[in-house]
């Protein structure tokens, strides 16, 4: 299973998002500091669910960095995120 199929699953399963995109950049960032090589190192997460309702920017980021922890420790070395509740 990719990465990105592993970030995917565990976004849903915790969070039920109305609207997920999971996108690999590291190919942006080939050579730089924080590539392993592996081509999965770099992503970006947009997502909406509305557990995020009156939740701040830091709680929310917070939240997915725990369902995504293993990976964070493991495999993933930026993550950029954007995460709403429906109508933010």
């Amino acid at each position: 299973m990719s990465l990105e199929q592993i970030i995917s699953e565990k976004l849903v399963e915790a969070f039920k998002p109305l609207e997920l995109k999971v996108e690999n950049e590291s190919h942006h960032h080939s050579g730089h500091s924080g590539d392993d090589g592996s081509g999965e190192s770099h992503w970006r997460i947009d997502i909406i669910a509305e557990v995020f309702a009156g939740k701040s920017r830091v709680e929310r980021q917070r939240m997915i960095n725990q369902a995504l922890a293993l990976e964070l420790k493991n495999n993933i070395h930026a993550l950029a995120m954007s995460v709403k509740a429906p109508g933010d």
